[in-house]
């Protein structure tokens, strides 16, 4: 096996993450997660144990990612814990929850089925046939790189005409994707109230239904999401009059009064101007903002009409009281999460694994998403010049914000130049070797 040595704050979180697995194969999880993190082209599980030098014995790797996307939740929970440590939270959490497909090819890979194909491309095809995953990130702000994205925990959706195709001990039972997000929120919030923080989870319109919201109100975490311009909102109640007695039964809910969007939006008075934060950028918005009772979300919410150059959007947040830049920045925010899903696939090749098993397809995605997120973690505290090397590339823009391909390959390299320092120790290299495996080094990016 070729251990490549990870830096050492890199190695204490693996070790971390690793407790919660049986002691006989814990100690694997660092050999997968080097080898994919070093593997090249096709990135399959084979890529990865050849990246990490096994030969014999290869089986069992197999065996362990059965094992290890049983567990996924208790180790995401540590993760989620150990970038709290490392990335400081502000006065709220905000958590981005949206689905991606990942494709897969056979008849016998377990929980996959026709799904909608959100990126058809340019064959318009508008179903693939794969895994679909309803997934959850933590979208945090950095100093420097504005939003992004870390990615903590995932669920296998799975129709409820496959459900029966999987064996009967696996105990899957069908869930809808509103019930998986509204159980992949609770999680985060259970794990996170020790903070004593807010917590805002934003998402697409599609989870914006009564189950989800409902669910997200029990957990006591405010919801922020696109509205329909067809939403059935209505009126506040009317306060009594100062003096008059209130009659039997409770007060009312919701007001007498219909509201409609579009008429809001077609007005043209009562529009405002707000600058805000959006993709990195300062932006002035022209929008309008208003109280409304909304009967999935089971109570008040604050709407916000944003007039875009040929339309306009409607978008709701739970909690009144909040305030119309924050509504709209972590609108945009939720883009780190679509961003995610865009490198996970293209630099570490998740959906790439062809697995069978239910399980290890489970394993085998997480590892993907977990190795983002230490990548970020480490790469948190570092400059542009630590992570970024473009003097091979001048036609690039050299002040361009890192990407995290570009923190990938900077983890890479600080690996092998460890390696290159202990093998100095060891025996003094000559000059023309050490600029041959500078070289190599400046390989990587």
């Amino acid at each position: 096996m070729r251990a490549w040595t990870l830096p050492a704050e890199v190695s204490s979180w693996v070790t971390a993450l690793s407790q919660v697995l049986h002691r006989r194969h814990a100690w694997r999880l660092l050999p997968l997660l080097v080898g994919l993190l070093f593997a090249q082209g096709r990135r399959t599980v084979s890529r990865w144990l050849r990246a990490s030098g096994i030969g014999k014995g290869f089986q069992r790797y197999y065996y362990f990612l059965g094992s290890l996307g049983r567990k996924t939740d208790f180790l995401a929970s540590l993760l989620l814990r150990r970038a709290v440590t490392v990335v400081p939270p502000g006065p709220r959490l905000l958590l981005a929850l949206d689905d991606t497909p990942t494709k897969r090819y056979g008849p016998h890979v377990e929980g996959a089925g026709i799904h909608h194909n959100p990126t058809p491309g340019p064959a318009g095809q508008k179903f693939l046939y794969g895994h679909l995953w309803v997934t959850l990130a933590w979208v945090v702000r950095h100093p420097l790189w504005g939003a992004l994205g870390l990615p903590l925990r995932a669920l296998l959706y799975v129709r409820q005409k496959d459900i029966s195709k999987l064996v009967p001990w696996y105990r899957v039972a069908f869930q809808t994707k509103l019930q998986q997000a509204a159980t992949l929120v609770a999680w985060a919030a259970d794990w996170l109230k020790y903070l004593g923080k807010g917590l805002w989870v934003v998402t697409d319109g599609a989870y914006a239904k009564r189950l989800f919201l409902k669910a997200a109100q029990a957990a006591q975490v405010v919801v922020v999401s696109r509205l329909r311009k067809d939403a059935a909102l209505w009126s506040l109640p009317e306060p009594p009059r100062p003096g008059t007695r209130r009659g039997r039964g409770r007060p009312p809910k919701y007001g007498k009064r219909k509201l409609s969007l579009a008429k809001r939006a077609a007005h043209r008075h009562g529009w405002q101007k707000l600058a805000v934060v959006q993709y990195g950028e300062e932006v002035t918005k022209t929008y309008k903002t208003f109280l409304a009772r909304y009967k999935p979300a089971g109570g008040r919410i604050r709407v916000v009409l944003v007039r875009e150059p040929t339309s306009w959007v409607a978008f709701f947040c739970t909690d009144a009281e909040a305030t119309v830049a924050a509504i709209l920045e972590a609108v945009a925010d939720r883009a780190a999460v679509e961003q995610d899903f865009h490198d996970l696939k293209e630099v570490h090749g998740v959906g790439q694994p062809q697995l069978r098993n239910y399980w290890a397809n489970f394993g085998a995605y997480h590892l993907g998403w977990w190795l983002h997120t230490l990548i970020e973690l480490w790469a948190w505290g570092k400059g542009h010049r630590q992570l970024v090397q473009r003097g091979q590339s001048p036609w690039d823009e050299a002040e361009r914000r890192p990407s995290h391909a570009d923190r990938r390959n900077a983890l890479r390299r600080a690996c092998l130049k460890e390696e290159f320092r202990q093998l100095q120790r060891r025996r003094p290299l000559t000059r023309k070797i050490r600029d041959l495996l500078g070289g190599l080094v400046g390989l990587l990016g």
